[in-house]
């Protein structure tokens, strides 16, 4: 059953009279990030870029943001980042090995990790008292799964603050929703990135077939021969010189009046 513009359009003034608060500012931003994640189709870089964007204009005193990728070999790795001091205490973690970036980043890692004053959590010796060092005292990482297949390349959004006791429950909650963004759209990427490579090897399969189907019909209508003789020429051929026969058959369909392959000998 379809609706008209107008029957919509009653049903939303409609809806709208139950007393409930219009949406936030917030829903606005998240709608507006999700048409952009899927509307363009970026690419893996692009998506993480408007992901940490999206994440320093939304969650409250997130000073450094950047994303954590671990690599099948479980290395980490940090490709997207909003200022190098956030690369560095992503690297201070994949150094020590500890830190709630690398903990999330983990395949069978928790869903979010985050202290409130890193520097005195004991949970982290080395990362913690590094990055108040640095003047950072806040911490919040949320897992992000771009692949849920084998064997499964994990990572993670980091959200770092100067503010002590930066990151409460809606800040997390903020957090999740951009990694669970995040990992939608990196899976939408990726499926697509994959079906234009498929298409694209499909495409040349078609043309290659169509160009050998070519040069086999010289060769045929030249020395009068069958198709699977014609075949045989051009394999034969394709091994001696060397030289694909795809490759080979494109340059005898286009120079045929050029162009011939040695005849077979015996």
């Amino acid at each position: 059953m379809s609706v008209s513009e107008e029957e919509w359009a009653r049903d939303r003034a409609w809806f709208g009279q139950d007393g409930a608060p219009p949406p936030g500012p917030l829903a606005g931003q998240f709608a507006d990030l999700t048409r952009t994640l899927l509307d363009v189709t970026p690419t893996v870089g692009g998506v993480l870029k408007l992901v940490v964007g999206a994440a320093v204009a939304i969650v409250p005193d997130a000073h450094l943001v950047s994303v954590t990728l671990r690599d099948p070999d479980g290395r980490f790795h940090t490709p997207v980042e909003t200022d190098p001091v956030a690369l560095e205490l992503d690297q201070l973690q994949y150094d020590h090995g500890e830190g709630p970036c690398v903990e999330s980043a983990r395949p069978d890692g928790p869903a979010i990790g985050w202290s409130q004053d890193v520097g005195r959590d004991p949970r982290w010796p080395s990362f913690g008292p590094g990055t108040a060092r640095r003047g950072y005292h806040s911490v919040l990482a949320t897992a992000l799964v771009p692949d849920a297949r084998p064997p499964r390349l994990s990572g993670a959004l980091n959200i770092y603050s100067r503010t002590p006791g930066a990151f409460d429950r809606q800040a997390i909650d903020t957090a999740l929703l951009l990694a669970t963004h995040a990992s939608l759209a990196l899976a939408h990427t990726e499926a697509v990135a994959a079906a234009e490579l498929e298409s694209e090897h499909l495409r040349r399969a078609i043309d290659s077939r169509d160009v050998i189907g070519q040069a086999k019909g010289i060769l045929m209508q030249r020395r009068g021969i069958t198709a699977d003789e014609a075949f045989d020429v051009l394999r034969r051929a394709s091994q001696d010189l060397n030289v694909k026969l795809a490759d080979l058959a494109r340059t005898l369909a286009t120079r045929h009046t050029e162009v011939d392959l040695p005849a077979r000998e015996g």
